[in-house]
C-alpha cells in the first residue's frame, strides 16, 4: 500500500494521519507513505485539480485513489 498525505502545518488531523500511516509501514514493510506539504510540495490549484471536492486537510491516497480525508483514513 502506498500512502500519499497532502498536509499543511499546524494541523493535528495532518498529525495524526502521519503517524497512522507511520504505524502501518511499521507493522507491514511492503507499506510506504509520503507526505506532501501545502505551499511546499504543492499550491492551492493543485490541490483543487487533484481533490476537486476537498474542503479539509489533510487529503489521502492510497495507491493513487483519493479515499478523503482522516476520518476515512483512521477507518482502514
Amino acid at each position: 500500500m502506498i500512502i500519499e498525505i497532502y498536509s499543511k502545518d499546524n494541523c493535528s488531523f495532518c498529525e495524526l494521519a502521519v503517524r497512522k500511516a507511520q504505524r502501518l509501514t511499521l507493522e507491514n514493510t511492503s507499506n510506504s507513505y509520503q507526505v506532501f506539504k501545502l505551499n511546499k510540495d504543492f499550491g492551492r490549484e493543485e490541490l483543487i485539480e487533484n481533490f476537486p471536492t476537498a474542503r479539509t486537510f489533510p487529503q489521502i491516497k492510497i495507491d493513487g485513489q483519493s479515499i478523503g480525508g482522516w476520518t476515512e483514513f483512521k477507518e482502514l
